[in-house]
């Protein structure tokens, strides 16, 4: 039985309409709430984020549909390899802590809006501004499709089949717009903070369900070690699964740290302190959430083993992914199990709306600002008023969901893959940050030829396995990801200017 036939009924429904009044609502207060029409104001809500707000956006624009079902499928096919997964969600703490608080302090100092006005601060370069602003429009654009894909068949589920994925993602994006265009940062932040709570909540039904009500961890061990097939899911992993263990650390790690939102979170905080307080609290949150997608897959994979595997012509086995089925069969069981397993149901899909609400508004708001501040009024506009920049900010958000709407309809493969492609290429952008923030040795037209070397690589890795031209794929080389090699290649460009024994002529003034 699949997602769709997950038998909510009415309580459920009314349930879910409540939710999305509220989000309405908080939308319609921050838009009271509003000190003036600015780009400051509006896409980082006046920088005046609390510990509370800040720690509850941050965690839940983090953890996301991806996570909850994303990460259970890839636990279900690889078994506890995917533990890989805590330790890629910690790298992310660390490596803010590389470059976050000295961005914060700078960000204060010159008031920057975006990841682009960092940029252009630091290697007085537009053309480099304009190079990573694209990569981390694609990116958040990547990161969008997959939460609108996911919350259409979330809503799809929740109705039971009677409300089709399209008219889910079509309704629930226009609710997202409506508050996010009223209160833009502020709506966002506040909505993410009640999204969070609901999330956590969400995570601790999940795990009660997968231990409990399905059945023990030590049991499912016990089960996939026995049979030859899927030992290898409860066994460590070789050397190639430990390189592969690194690659995935780094390229989740460095990547994430600089999403265009996460690092407009930083812009946003109220002071150093409270950001510093807010990452220290994340370093332990993937202790509660991916630690429990991983077991929810290991433990499926014991109790309903096969979704991996389905014949094909010739009797011949090809594999699937079930990374959008595991969680929704996990639920399926549960709510034939009792009333209360119904509405224990009703609170993990209330759970994943808010997961994946929660990171699509982010990245959608800051795509909005990127192309507002970094491409219109930098190459269309130069000068136009803070007043007329907020409104144009709100017309191109409702302008650019069209086509992420039609591409989350049409898009039809699994959210790792996804993930994977983003990070791929927005770690080229890491030279211009972790080195940026800290040396003046780097300069503008390193740093390009750095990226550019960096995506040739990248790019003629992942176009050489997609064209089938080697048994083993491109896709990773000694099991390590195309991003990554791109990214050595990339550095080794930027490392000359470190042979320099001067400052870079274009470094910004002390």
């Amino acid at each position: 039985m699949t997602a769709e036939s997950l038998p909510f009924g009415m309580g459920a429904m009314v349930a879910l309409g409540v939710y999305i009044v509220l989000m309405l609502a908080i939308g319609a207060f921050a838009y009271t709430r509003r000190q003036e029409e600015s780009l400051g104001d509006f896409y980082l809500a006046g920088r005046s984020m609390g510990l509370v707000v800040l720690l509850l956006t941050l965690y839940a624009t983090q953890y996301s549909g991806n996570t909850l079902l994303g990460f259970s499928g890839a636990a279900y096919r690889e078994g506890f390899g995917f533990l890989v997964s805590v330790h890629f969600m910690t790298a992310i703490i660390v490596c803010y802590l590389l470059f976050a608080p000295r961005l914060y302090r700078l960000s204060r100092e010159r008031e920057f809006i975006t990841p682009g006005d960092f940029i252009q601060y630091r290697f007085r370069s537009r053309a480099l501004k304009a190079v990573v602003t694209v990569l981390m429009v694609y990116a958040a654009c990547n990161f969008t499709l997959a939460q609108m894909k996911t919350m259409g068949t979330a809503f799809e589920t929740l109705s039971g089949g009677k409300i089709p994925l399209a008219v889910g993602v079509i309704g629930l994006a226009a609710v997202m717009l409506i508050y996010e265009s009223l209160g833009g940062m502020r709506s966002v932040a506040w909505t993410d903070a009640v999204q969070g709570g609901i999330l956590f909540v969400g995570f601790g039904v999940v795990l009660y369900m997968a231990l409990d009500q399905v059945g023990g961890l030590a049991g499912a061990v016990e089960t996939l070690a026995a049979n030859p097939q899927t030992l290898r899911k409860v066994e460590p992993p070789d050397a190639e699964g430990v390189r592969r263990w690194i690659s995935f650390i780094l390229l989740v790690g460095l990547g994430a740290a600089i999403y265009p939102q996460a690092i407009q979170r930083v812009y946003a905080a109220r002071d150093c302190r409270t950001l510093k307080r807010s990452l220290a609290i994340m370093a332990f949150l993937p202790l509660t959430t991916a630690v429990v997608s991983v077991l929810v897959g290991v433990i499926m994979a014991a109790h309903v083993p096969g979704l991996d595997l389905q014949s094909g012509p010739g009797g011949m086995t090809r594999v699937i992914v079930p990374s959008e089925t595991v969680l929704p069969r996990l639920c399926l069981i549960v709510m034939q199990s009792s009333e209360a397993g119904y509405w224990l149901v009703v609170i993990v899909f209330a759970s994943l709306l808010a997961a994946v609400m929660s990171t699509a508004d982010s990245a959608l708001l800051s795509i909005s600002s990127m192309v507002t501040q970094d491409l219109y009024a930098e190459f269309l506009r130069p000068g136009a008023d803070q007043a007329h920049l907020t409104r144009m900010g709100r017309a191109i958000t409702w302008t650019l969901m069209v086509p992420i709407v039609w591409l989350a309809l049409k898009y039809d493969d699994n959210l790792i893959h996804l993930l994977k492609i983003k990070f791929e290429l927005l770690i080229q952008c890491v030279p211009a940050f972790y080195l940026g923030i800290h040396t003046e040795k780097l300069t503008a037209r390193t740093t390009l030829w750095g990226i550019a070397a960096g995506l040739s690589v990248t790019l003629g890795l992942v176009w050489a396995d997609w064209l089938g031209w080697a048994e083993v794929g491109y896709e990773k080389v000694w099991g390590f990801h195309s991003g990554l090699i791109g990214l050595a290649v990339n550095l080794m460009v930027c490392g000359c200017d470190f042979l320099r024994t001067k400052p870079a002529a274009d470094s910004p003034p002390e």
